[in-house]
Formats: C-alpha cells, sequence, structure tokens
C-alpha cells in the first residue's frame, strides 16, 4: 500500500504541474465557454486539455484503478483505489480572468484519502498531503493556527452548486458574517482549504458541497493539525453524498459547533 501511495505521488506532483502551466498558459485567454449545468457553471477547452493529461498518465502507471474526474465521469473500472480529479477547480473564475483557480488531484483507499496533490499555478503553490506524513506547501510543512479571538478571524465559505439561495444556507451565511470579521467565499474550494491548512485563515463552513475537489482539501487540513467534524460534532470520516463540515483548530471546535447551531436556529 504504501510503495502503491509513494509511487502515486510522485505521478501526481510531475502530472499537476504539467496540466496547472497549461492552465497558466492560457489564463486571460479564453474566448469560449459553455455552461454545463443549470446552474450556470461553465467549463472551458482548458479543463478538458488538463484533465485528459492527468487521467491519461493515471491510468497508464494504474490501469486498474477507479478514475472521477469532473469531466470525463467514471472510467469504468471497479477497485479499493479511486483517483478523484478535479482539472480546474475555480473555472468559474479562470473564464472571466480572475486568477484563484487550481488542479486537484486526490487519492482514495476504500473511502479514504490518502494523497490529496493541489496545484496553484499562477504562483507556483505546490500543496501536498499523504496519510500520516503530514502536508506541505513547496515542501515547507503546514500547521494550522489558533486564533485567540475569533470574532476577528477569517473563514472559508463553500457551498454546493445546487444549494443556491436555499434558505437555511442563507440563514447561515448572514450569521456567521456577524460572528467572524470576514467570510469568503471564493469560488476553488481546493484554496481555502489550503488556506486554513497553512494558517492563512482560521476555518471553513461547508454547506452540502461534495465533488472532486473536496477530499483532497480535507486531507491537506487534517494533516496540518486541523479537525473535520459534521454539523453535530462528529469527526468526519469517509465519504459522503451530501456533507454538511466544520473544518478548524481542535480548540475552536467549540465556537464553531455553536456558532453554525446558533445560525441554523435563528
Amino acid at each position: 500500500m504504501e510503495q502503491t501511495i509513494r509511487l502515486a505521488q510522485e505521478i501526481a506532483e510531475r502530472v499537476i504541474r504539467e496540466a496547472g502551466q497549461i492552465a497558466r498558459v492560457h489564463f486571460d485567454q479564453i474566448t469560449c465557454t459553455v455552461e454545463k449545468d443549470k446552474f450556470g457553471e461553465v467549463v472551458t477547452d482548458v479543463d478538458h486539455e488538463t484533465e485528459r493529461i492527468i487521467c491519461d498518465a493515471i491510468s497508464h502507471t494504474f490501469p486498474e484503478h477507479e478514475i472521477h474526474s469532473e469531466e470525463r465521469g467514471h472510467n469504468g473500472q471497479k477497485s479499493e483505489w479511486l483517483w478523484m480529479i478535479d482539472p480546474l477547480d475555480g473555472t468559474n473564475n479562470f473564464a472571466i480572468g480572475f486568477p484563484v483557480f487550481s488542479v486537484s488531484i486526490t487519492l482514495m483507499y476504500r473511502s479514504e484519502p490518502v494523497l490529496g496533490v493541489i496545484y496553484e499555478p499562477m504562483v507556483d503553490r505546490l500543496f501536498v498531503a499523504s496519510r500520516g506524513n503530514g502536508a506541505s506547501c513547496n515542501l515547507n510543512p503546514l500547521t494550522v493556527k489558533k486564533k485567540e479571538n475569533l470574532l476577528k478571524g477569517t473563514i472559508g465559505w463553500i457551498q454546493g452548486h445546487q444549494v443556491q439561495h436555499e434558505e437555511n444556507a442563507v440563514r447561515l451565511r448572514q450569521h456567521l458574517d456577524i460572528r467572524f470579521k470576514r467570510v469568503m467565499r471564493l469560488w476553488a474550494p481546493t484554496l481555502q482549504w489550503c488556506m486554513l491548512a497553512k494558517g492563512g485563515i482560521d476555518g471553513i463552513v461547508l454547506y452540502n458541497s461534495e465533488g472532486d475537489d473536496l477530499y483532497s482539501g480535507i486531507l491537506m487540513v487534517k494533516e496540518a493539525g486541523a479537525m473535520v467534524m459534521d454539523f453535530n460534532g462528529y469527526l468526519f470520516e469517509g465519504m459522503s453524498s451530501e456533507p454538511y463540515l466544520i473544518a478548524c483548530h481542535p480548540e475552536h471546535r467549540d465556537y464553531f459547533l455553536s456558532v453554525v447551531r446558533e445560525g441554523l436556529d435563528v
């Protein structure tokens, strides 16, 4: 198993940089986007090209592994090993010339993330986490930070495309706005997970957002010392089709739980 993960990390680090450079070179040159769902999410040629490069490299090295990617879907294999690929997390940002996006690769084993690799091409940041081995950015170890006064803290908000203006989500988001200094919505979730892991923000509240970009981020913050729990305070493990999650420094657990519960009960 460990040998598989080490080889997977070598492949993922190499190919994610290659894919990321394609996105960087084509940034701010996109003239055609296609809406892919009723919520207005878009896809570009760069999504397809980066996805092809990543999936082909993984399939060549691990032909029996399952792969699920954002645009291609499932490769038809059945395996204890599952790769989850988001070839351009933040496509909407990319399409409007906003340089906040990444490429994400996750390797799952028996429904648990064991490897997460996230690349931010515009600033050449490579984030890597493997289970039990910590998390790093450009080889520098990452550690989640503790904030003395969370009223002065900054947190990330992540919601699924299908949530839209759901009443509970709107109410919770508004409540978070008054309990923290700033609530960020980047529409590039992997980067918010990376910001928490490196101590740039103080927590994340995720409202029903599952996808190919989720588990690399969860592994990243866990390996950096954060805790990830559901809205009832139970530690989150495995996978969920409808996750409602809080991620924060372990000593901030009670504060985050109380704020989320207040926001949902208002």
